[in-house]
């Protein structure tokens, strides 16, 4: 007896299904087997990132803990808040900066350089005592403004290099997205929205540093996604 055709349809659906599986299925163990046959790519700029995004989140836990303690231990923490942000802000170039120029050592020890003494310059300016003046006031917003917009620098460099490489398509995606993000929460936290539309509404839940802070941490992921698109695209291809 001949077999029907909705058999036979159905055999060559589940064996195209399976084809597909394991095809699934040895892309999934080619990219986990191939970085432990070669030498791994040193982590430590992706650990970096992760220490600064730490350190954000735990100063700014630390301020709005202990920040409603007195007037002059708020004065404290705000500053402990606004150093966190500057290691974050600069410890987030080093994964895209150290990954895409580890082949151009001038060109990478330029911009982690340069990263480097803006960030420490931040930092020391948010701690100090001396720099919380009023005059003072348009330094500080300027070393914020400067580390976030020197990072067009590396990336224009690393789409001119590696132009036609998706993982620099990949990474450039996530980190403009951050950025979008990071943006968007800076806005949202400058603006006091949406409070200051309907006062009174947004006191406990839903007001804009709250929204500041999920877009932060949002912003975070997004870039720690990219990272480990650095990470496997130079396990795999070095330099």
């Amino acid at each position: 007896m001949a077999p029907q055709a909705g058999s036979v349809e159905h055999v060559h659906h589940t064996q195209r299904n399976s084809q597909r599986l394991d095809h699934s299925v040895k892309d999934d163990l080619a990219n986990i087997i191939a970085p432990l046959m070669i030498r791994p790519i040193t982590r430590w700029p992706f650990f970096a990132f992760l220490g600064g995004a730490m350190f954000c989140l735990l100063a700014s836990s630390i301020c709005h803990l202990l920040s409603c303690h007195s007037e002059r231990m708020a004065y404290i923490m705000l500053r402990l808040d606004y150093a966190g942000i500057a290691a974050l802000i600069s410890t987030s170039f080093y994964p895209p900066v150290y990954y895409s120029f580890m082949c151009y050592p001038f060109f990478c020890n330029l911009y982690l350089g340069f990263i480097t003494v803006l960030g420490i310059a931040t930092i020391l300016v948010s701690l100090l005592p001396v720099f919380q003046n009023p005059e003072f006031r348009t330094i500080r917003a300027s070393l914020f403004f400067g580390m976030g917009l020197s990072g067009a620098a590396p990336i224009l460099h690393k789409l001119f290099l590696f132009w036609g490489q998706p993982e620099v398509f990949h990474t450039t995606g996530y980190e403009i997205l951050m950025g979008v993000l990071y943006g968007i929460g800076a806005l949202v936290y400058a603006t006091r929205i949406p409070e200051r539309w309907m006062p009174g509404k947004f006191d406990i839940a839903g007001h804009s540093h709250q929204l500041f802070h999920i877009l932060v941490v949002a912003g975070a992921y997004v870039h720690y996604r990219a990272g480990l698109v650095y990470l496997r695209w130079r396990d795999l291809q070095g330099c």
